[in-house]
Formats: C-alpha cells, structure tokens, sequence
C-alpha cells in the first residue's frame, strides 16, 4: 500500500476533484439522465485515473483490487436490500397496500400541513425501527403517493421524509449508525444519544419550522379532487383497511429487532399473499398482458416482483403513481452503488482519501477548528468513499487521538460523527444511500436534497454549537455550559 507520508497532497486530490468535475458536467448535459449511465462511466473513469496515480506511488494492482472488493463487499447489504425493496414496492402495489395508504391518508392530511406532518411520521416510524431505510420503503412510498395526489412538489415531499427519516435513524438505540458511531468515539450509546439532543433538537425544530412556513406560503400546483381520486382507487381496487396488516407486520418486525432484509422480504412475501386474497382480478389482468391463460395468476404476481407494471384508473394524476419496477428497476442504481464503491475502495486502500484528510489534522489546535475539521472529513468521505459507514469509521479512527490529546471528552467525537457523516450521506447522488432512496421515493437526489432541510442543517449546528462553545464536555469531566466563543 502507498504510504500516506509520501502521497503529495494536490495528487491524492486529483481523482477527487476529476470526479466532481465529470458529474458536473453530466448534471448540466444529461440532467436527471445522469443516473442511467454517464455517473457510472465518471465514477470508474475517476476510479481508473486513481488506481494509474495510486501504482505511481508504491501501491500494487492487487492491493487496490483487494481495497474494490472490500468496498463492494460493505456495499452488498445495501444492494440487497435495495433489490427487495423493489419487489416489496411492486407487491405493496399490486396488492392495494399503497392505494389503501393513499386512499385514507387523502382523508387525514391536507397540502398546509402536509410536509410537517409527513416529517414527524417518517421520524416516529424512524425512532421505532431504527432504520431510516425501512421508513423510506414503508412509509415513505405512501407519502409521496399522497404528496403528489395533493399537487406538491415531489422534491419537497421527498425532503421532508428524509429529514424526519435521519432525525429518527439518529436517535433511535435500534440504529446500526447511532450504535457504530458510539463505538466508534468509544462513548456509551445512552451518553451518545442524550449529547446528540443539544445539536438534533435544533436543527429539526428549524426544519420543521421551514416546512411549516412552506405549506402556509407556498400553493400545491397539479392537485386534484380528492374526491375524483378516492372514486378512481375504489373502481380499480378493492380497498380495505386489513391490508394495512402488511406494513404494520414489517414496521413491527425491525421494532423487535429482525433484521432489515428478511423483514423486507417477508413484506414482499406477504404483499404477494395479500395481492391474491384482495386484488385476485387485478393480478390476472396483470398476467394476462403477459401472455394470460391459465397461468395468468402466476405470471402477475411474478412480473409484480421482478419487472414492470402499470396499472391504469382513467386518472392521469394517479396513473402515474401506481407504477412499479420490480427489482429489475433497481438495477440502475445497483450499477451505480457498485461503481461508486469502486472509486471508494480505491481511494481507501491506496491511502489517497486518509492523505487529504490528515491534512485537516495538523490545523485542528482547537475545539471548534477539530470539530470543523471531523465534520468537514466526514462529508468528504460520503462524497469520495460513496458509504456512510465508511463517514463514520474513517473519520473516527483518524480523530480519536486528537480529541484525547485537546481534553475533548469521547461524546463530542461521537456526536459529530453522526451530525456529519450520518446524515448527509443522503445528499450525495453516488453515496449508496442518496442512490436509496432517489430509486426507492422516485425522486432524483439533487431534486430532494435542497430541501432535505434537517440532513444540511444538522452539520452546520454542530460547527456553530463548537464555534461558541456551547455544552462541550471535556475529559476532566467539566462542560462548558455556559454559551461562550470557542477558543480559535
């Protein structure tokens, strides 16, 4: 492996700022098309360009292709569960789950309230399970239903989800991030989670303000009758509030600690199940445009996992929700995980990524500037290692000794890990977690992520509560309760 102390800074840094060049070329020339192809050639282009320069600096063929096959090897739980994840969409679908959560929830929520409330759902549903991903493909798909049904922006909707998705994933003892950050800055997860409270509290507060102040000012456009809408789902379903068994059976599941994968998959299962008890006519027809007969049962609760469905009401607004990809609609985004964690691994085990944030290191003297630093590497290793893991674990492991050294008590590491790295994973296009949900809610990343207001907000709160020296505890076991500018 290349040793970092010889890596000139500005050449580690080259496939970084090739990569950031390239996708922005692709945004402005292929715009939301990026993500069918161009962003994959980029990633492994940058990728190529970094594994040339890395063999220039002492780093092996075999070295880097071992640091591809870790990297996509942490990516596989992700990429499986993304792929269950479309054959759960498709079943919830087919089966009238969706509908039946679109159908009641036109009753409930109205366009001025409806992006607050759709954050505070997403962040109970979050806190229960712990998994902001599981909130996403449960309830998430239903609220962007809704959402669009009453005319909003589906960039907004999408926002609103995911801040009150990562709020929840945060807080919640069930998350694997809050719990791999506690062990990564060596606190306790209680001790984690109450110092995590000074900084999230705020920044949801202010997001739920924002979109509060959205729904009041800001008027739906393409909206439609509700009523026309409900008539619609009543002649092409069979709506009926038992098959809201189906994700209360999957939220109820990750709550008693099963694990995503096969609680998604028992989601999918189940929606199948439910698909032929409620929906036996709509399956068949489903089969029946793909070659019907007496197999025509079959072959619709097949191509409803697998492939592509599109189920007609006569309502041009609705028709183009009730859509589906199957698990072959997330291949795409499979192929991009898979090249974004190309470029990651070989920009970890050639030493490049830990070469341009030890930079950051020998400048951080001082509480507020080390707190500064380990935000900003946390955001750029979701950027160039495409996993938020990796947001948590590199960062920590780099800033560990450097918090004990400048008497910063384990917590203050801890909490910036996840205000950093956790959250704003989802901002980032390539990031597997920004490729998620973009495929999972059907909204491009750069289309939600301006209004994914708590998962920018958050970063910043925890640099200014640091730049005031508000509440840092330090190793002696004081804290600095009283709000006073940080030493600079």
């Amino acid at each position: 492996m290349s040793d970092t102390k010889t890596i000139p800074f500005a050449i580690a840094l080259i496939p970084v700022l090739v990569l950031i060049s390239l996708l922005t070329m692709n945004v402005i020339i292929f715009g939301d098309d990026a993500l069918f192809g161009s962003n994959q050639i980029v990633l492994i282009f940058s990728a190529a360009i970094a594994a040339i320069l890395a063999m220039q600096y002492g780093s092996t063929w075999h070295e880097l292709q071992d640091g591809i096959v870790s990297s996509i090897r942490i990516a596989i739980p992700a990429i499986l569960i993304l792929l269950m994840v479309g054959a759960l969409a498709g079943s919830w679908l087919l089966s009238g789950v969706v509908p039946t959560m679109i159908y009641y929830g036109l009753f409930i929520l109205s366009p001025g309230i409806f992006l607050v409330a759709a954050a505070i759902i997403s962040a109970i549903v979050s806190v229960a399970t712990g998994s902001s991903w599981t909130t996403s493909a449960t309830i998430g798909i239903a609220l962007m239903g809704i959402g669009q049904a009453l005319g909003i922006n589906p960039g907004f909707v999408a926002g609103a989800i995911l801040s009150g998705a990562y709020f929840g994933d945060k807080l919640s003892p069930l998350s694997d991030t809050t719990n791999l950050a506690s062990g990564v800055g060596g606190t306790d997860l209680f001790t984690h989670i109450r110092y995590m409270t000074i900084t999230t509290i705020p920044s949801i507060s202010i997001a739920l303000i924002i979109y509060l102040l959205i729904g009041f000012f800001v008027h739906p456009e393409g909206a439609v009758s509700t009523e026309a809408i409900h008539q619609a789902l009543n002649d092409r379903f069979n709506i009926n509030p038992l098959l809201l068994l189906v994700p209360a059976a999957v939220i109820f599941m990750i709550v008693r600690k099963v694990h995503a994968l096969p609680a998604i998959f028992i989601g999918a299962i189940l929606g199948g199940v439910f698909a032929l008890i409620f929906q036996m006519p709509l399956v068949r027809d489903i089969g029946a445009e793909y070659s019907g007969g007496e197999f025509a049962l079959y072959i619709g609760i097949m191509q409803t996992y697998f492939g592509e469905i599109s189920i007609a009401t006569g309502n041009e607004t609705l028709d183009g929700l009730l859509t589906s990809g199957g698990m072959g609609g997330m291949l795409i985004t499979v192929w991009l995980i898979i090249s974004a964690m190309i470029f990651g691994g070989i920009m970890e085990s050639s030493g490049f990524l830990v070469r341009i944030t030890s930079a950051l290191i020998a400048k951080a003297t001082t509480p507020a500037k080390l707190v500064s630093a380990t935000a900003g590497t946390c955001i750029f290793t979701n950027v160039s290692a495409s996993d938020q893991y990796l947001s948590i674990v590199v960062p920590g492991r780099m800033f560990a000794d450097a918090y004990e050294k400048i008497g910063l008590a384990p917590q203050n590491l801890s909490r910036t890990l996840e205000d950093s790295g956790t959250v704003t994973s989802v901002l980032i296009p390539w990031n597997t977690c920004g490729a998620y949900h973009a495929s999972v809610l059907g909204v491009s990343t750069l289309s939600y992520a301006p209004f994914a207001f708590f998962c920018f907000i958050s970063p910043i709160m925890t640099m200014l509560v640091a730049w005031y020296g508000w509440r840092l505890v330090f190793t002696d076991n004081t804290e600095s309760a009283d709000a006073k500018p940080a030493q600079t």
